[in-house]
């Protein structure tokens, strides 16, 4: 797939959404984790990494999208969630046990959720398996230019933690990781599942992801973080419900996160009309 075929997303930064901006001011220091997305931004084959994942997504497999677009709309909802999380004073306790500074933080937030899905490469199926190794090849680049050898190994092992626990059948044991768990489940706009969707693609998690309409995060009342959604149809329910609510269990984030599904369809009764996790 080319550049110009990737997914084109109407989840846009803009309006109510609170946005990572390294201009805003945020809860925690950012030299650090912008210096890093920029190495990253600027290395021509983590780029190719991140096209090339899409492939056997999309291409083959005809499921929503997993590429760079994908990447970006992630690693931009976990710094957002660990922004609103920090405002809240959640303790995130992955770089904290390893000894490492506060500004580390959202480095391994940030680059887990950039080699999170890498794995696609290789197969769909037990992607977050294959992710381990490569992303491991991938950090052993960028790392060194930013961390010695000791703390460069805990960087490292804490950003593969979070990848791994991406995937439901494994059990955060950081924050980090659970913010990274969450905000993959929260690109969930329908122009995530455009291509599969005009390819004739008609399985549930296109057909859901073309029901949500926006995804909104900002400070909760009583919960540091909430989580709004607005969709046009009940077919929205099972990201929701299943997607989301699946990822949200068991993160270690179920009570910092207030999520609110919301049916904006008013031109006809509707099956569901609000769910609530």
């Amino acid at each position: 797939m080319s550049d110009s075929e990737q997914p084109e997303q109407s989840n846009d930064e803009t309006g109510d959404r609170r946005v990572y901006d390294p201009d805003n001011e945020h809860h925690f220091p950012d030299e650090k984790v912008n210096a890093v997305l920029e190495w990253v931004e600027a290395d021509e084959e983590i780029q190719t990494y991140l096209r090339a994942q899409n492939v056997n997504a999309v291409d083959r497999k005809r499921y929503n999208d997993h590429g760079a677009k994908h990447i970006e709309i992630v690693r931009n909802r976990a710094l957002c969630l660990y922004d609103l999380l920090k405002a809240g004073n959640v303790e995130f306790n992955g770089a904290k046990q390893q000894g490492l500074e506060e500004a580390d933080e959202a480095v391994i937030v940030a680059l887990a959720a950039t080699l999170h899905d890498v794995g696609h490469v290789v197969h769909r199926d037990e992607h977050a398996y294959y992710s381990i190794p490569l992303a491991a090849d991938l950090l052993d680049k960028i790392l060194p230019d930013f961390y010695d050898v000791a703390d460069s190994v805990r960087v490292k092992g804490e950003v593969l933690h979070a990848i791994l626990c991406h995937h439901t059948a494994e059990t955060p044991l950081t924050t980090e990781a659970g913010v990274i768990r969450v905000a993959d489940a929260l690109d969930m706009e329908r122009g995530r599942s455009r291509i599969p969707y005009e390819q004739g693609g008609r399985g549930i998690n296109t057909l859901s992801s073309q029901a949500i309409d926006r995804v909104s995060l900002h400070e909760g009342e009583g919960t540091p973080v909430m989580v709004e959604i607005a969709m046009t149809n009940a077919a929205g329910v099972y990201q929701v419900d299943n997607l989301l609510k699946a990822k949200l269990n068991g993160s270690g984030l179920e009570d910092l996160i207030r999520i609110v599904a919301v049916n904006t369809n008013k031109k006809r009764e509707q099956l569901v009309e609000r769910i609530e996790l």
